[in-house]
């Protein structure tokens, strides 16, 4: 009889943390009581590299759950920032990427990330898509209309 398959869900530590760098574990454990639910489940699957869908209320931490593990592997990566986009982040409406944005601003700071943040939505002036096209941001937060015309464009 075959054994289970073992996943890196299975093997994700008990305390949801422990798989972090030191650096944000510190930052999360000064800045919050603890991860919620929804962290705590998402962690563990995000660090997979599997595909997550996480359905929570207003205000549980799905913001950090979704980009915590993904600002903790490049961070930990210094060599490798500014090399292209290396996370994409797909929001349905414009005013919810502008929020993303600003919510990413107080775990990259309080990590001590350098990663860069790029919003690209319908409105981003055509000046600044030349330049994130020069310079890609490790992060890109855009919509599904935007990501299109990036992908397809060549005007861009």
């Amino acid at each position: 009889m075959a054994s289970p398959k073992t996943t890196q869900r299975d093997t994700f530590p008990s305390d949801p943390l422990a798989a972090f760098s030191e650096r944000t574990r510190d930052w999360f454990t000064r800045s919050f009581a603890g991860p919620t639910p929804a962290q705590t489940a998402g962690w563990p699957v995000i660090a997979t590299g599997a595909n997550t869908l996480i359905c929570a209320p207003t205000g549980s931490g799905k913001t950090l759950a979704a980009f915590l593990w993904g600002i903790d592997r490049i961070a930990s990566e210094p060599e490798r920032l500014g090399e292209g986009v290396k996370l994409v982040y797909v929001s349905p409406l414009k005013a919810l990427s502008y929020d993303v944005e600003r919510n990413l601003r107080a775990p990259l700071a309080g990590i001590g990330a350098e990663v860069s943040v790029g919003l690209r939505t319908g409105d981003t002036p055509q000046k600044d898509r030349q330049a994130m096209l020069r310079n890609p941001p490790d992060i890109l937060i855009t919509t599904p209309e935007s990501l299109y015309l990036m992908l397809t464009s060549r005007a861009r």
